[in-house]
């Protein structure tokens, strides 16, 4: 039965790139979303209501797209593929009236590092990210968004199972990732997916992962990171010989006073225990 329906979805996407002769580019990520059951996973997590605006980043064939402007009041799709654009259009007039897709939905063709929110309105808490991106992006998108000055009231994304695991990565296992995300958000994986949810299927598994962004906390963004890149530079070495970089003969004091040892290493470290690194370096 497993077989069947495997056999099924890949006679529907074959058939449906002979239709529009389109071929999936490996570069740009492109392995689309065939799992109807993920597709509301990811729509329960984000506790969509009717009376909000979704930002969707890589629509494709528009299997995620098609359920959010039935439950949405308006869905911006930004798409970077100019050949995805014609393909996702009639996918979504076969099921849904004109007039109604025309009232809910805004194609923009661009790249989504690239996108100002606010020239669409989108401005914060305003709005939620709902997408299954391409890999290959996952990192830059999700600190672009959370490092906005308007960031999103929520974001649900596809990501590699690996990724969602580092970005929720306690000490001992943490890393410029981690520490990056759960500064600016609260986030949790929600649920692993299957490679075999996609078409083609990529190499790994997927996790949905629920990013809720956060207050900026009372420190320099620019100060914190600088101190924590530099923690990370060498991950093998000890901290102290790290940190020596920028605290110079400071490094053993400041250490001291935020109770850290020395000798350890960064990916040991906490990130309360950054915070209090990046505040005792201003005193």
């Amino acid at each position: 039965m497993k077989r069947r329906k495997g056999l099924k979805k890949y006679h529907l996407f074959y058939s449906l790139f002979k239709k529009y002769h389109f071929r999936p580019k490996r570069q740009l990520g492109q392995n689309f979303l065939s799992d109807k059951k993920v597709v509301k996973d990811l729509i329960k997590a984000a506790e969509l209501k009717k009376e909000e605006t979704v930002l969707e980043i890589g629509p494709g064939l528009g299997s995620i797209t098609e359920e959010l402007i039935k439950t949405a009041k308006k869905v911006i799709v930004v798409e970077k593929d100019k050949r995805l654009i014609e393909i996702l259009k009639n996918n979504l007039k076969q099921n849904l009236a004109p007039d109604y897709l025309r009232r809910r939905m805004k194609i923009i063709h661009g790249d989504i590092l690239k996108f100002n929110p606010k020239r669409y309105s989108l401005t914060a808490k305003r709005y939620k990210i709902i997408a299954n991106p391409p890999y290959y992006i996952v990192c830059p998108l999700i600190k672009k968004f959370l490092q906005d000055k308007d960031p999103p009231k929520l974001m649900v994304l596809l990501v590699q199972k690996e990724v969602a695991e580092r970005m929720c990565a306690k000490p001992p296992k943490m890393s410029l990732l981690s520490v990056t995300v759960q500064l600016f958000s609260k986030i949790e994986i929600v649920k692993m997916v299957k490679k075999e949810s996609f078409f083609p299927e990529p190499k790994v598994d997927s996790s949905i992962v629920r990013i809720k962004p956060l207050r900026k906390t009372n420190i320099e963004p620019d100060l914190f990171f600088k101190i924590v890149k530099t923690g990370f530079s060498h991950p093998r070495k000890q901290l102290k010989n790290n940190l020596k970089e920028i605290f110079g003969n400071k490094t053993e004091r400041i250490l001291k006073q935020t109770g850290i040892d020395s000798y350890r290493r960064a990916e040991t470290l906490s990130l309360e225990e950054w915070i209090l690194l990046a505040k005792n370096f201003k005193k």
